[in-house]
């Protein structure tokens, strides 16, 4: 006898299919123009498959720009804030989570409050700050918030911390290891899930940001992909779209890259945050 298929297990599965095509047909589209010549993405821009794949794209896309440069810049920033904001939202955690104090709690929930406030309130006062400290056209507004954590970053660790059993504090502290000991030698290294939870998430808002680097850098050698993307648009107001669209797949390649290595640990992480206990 033939097991039936479930009907709300089809009507599912349709609509993850759906929601699927939802997000995918914009990565279509712009692979799709990245691989037509400047002719055919003029005459036919919604056309999902290209007529004659043209390559030259990339190239012309890398060599109208100092792509290297803003490249190596975007790098440098990501790696370095994802460093600081992994670091320093798991050291906050820790605190929060082993930790007993007056007004732990009522902190605690003020730190999670400013995730309601979006960052245009905060925008000019923090400007006017930098510009102060001289620190305007440097990479510096856009590295050292990170060390200083982010109240989402620590709110996944702190779940994840408060599942660890206590045991583990007391065994540390009979051994004779200090807080910091214990953070370090200890939690980090069986926190791997949510580290790259909070490292994939971090590393993504450095490598697409886009506001900061324009409010903060003025030089084009110091410029990032995200602001260099806009470039391709030349005074006349004319744009050669299909670089545009081999240039913004140079951009997400390693996104893409970077979240399909770390997927395993970066779902297990979001699975396991929700575990703790108070």
């Amino acid at each position: 006898m033939k097991r039936r298929f479930p009907t709300t297990s089809a009507i599912v599965f349709l609509l993850l299919v759906s929601l699927a095509l939802v997000f995918v047909i914009p990565l279509m589209w712009t692979v799709s123009g990245a691989l037509k010549s400047a002719q055919e993405f003029a005459k036919e821009p919604d056309r999902l498959v290209p007529r004659h794949i043209v390559f030259e794209n990339f190239g012309k896309a890398w060599r109208a720009l100092p792509f290297a440069i803003f490249v190596g810049n975007t790098v440098f920033i990501s790696v370095v804030a994802t460093f600081g904001q992994v670091i320093s939202s798991s050291l906050v955690a820790f605190g929060f989570s082993r930790f007993k104090f007056w007004g732990r709690d009522a902190l605690f929930g003020v730190l999670i409050g400013t995730m309601m406030l979006p960052s245009q309130v905060t925008m000019i006062p923090v400007f006017l700050i930098w510009r102060d400290l001289h620190a305007i056209d440097t990479f510096i507004p856009l590295i050292v918030p990170s060390f200083f954590g982010s109240a989402f970053s620590v709110f996944l660790v702190r779940q994840f911390f408060l599942g660890i059993p206590r045991e583990l504090d007391e065994a540390a502290t009979i051994d004779g290891a200090s807080h910091l000991r214990f953070w370090w030698s200890v939690l980090l290294p069986i926190s791997g899930p949510a580290l790259a939870t909070v490292g994939v998430f971090a590393f993504f808002a450095n490598w697409d940001s886009f506001e900061g680097p324009l409010i903060y850098l003025n030089s084009p050698e110091k410029y990032t992909l995200s602001v260099g993307l806009r470039m391709f648009q030349d005074t006349d107001g004319t744009t050669a779209f299909e670089q545009v669209m081999a240039a913004s797949l140079i951009h997400i390649l390693p996104t893409i890259i970077i979240f399909f290595c770390a997927q395993r640990y970066f779902l297990k992480g979001i699975a396991m945050t929700g575990l703790g206990g108070r």
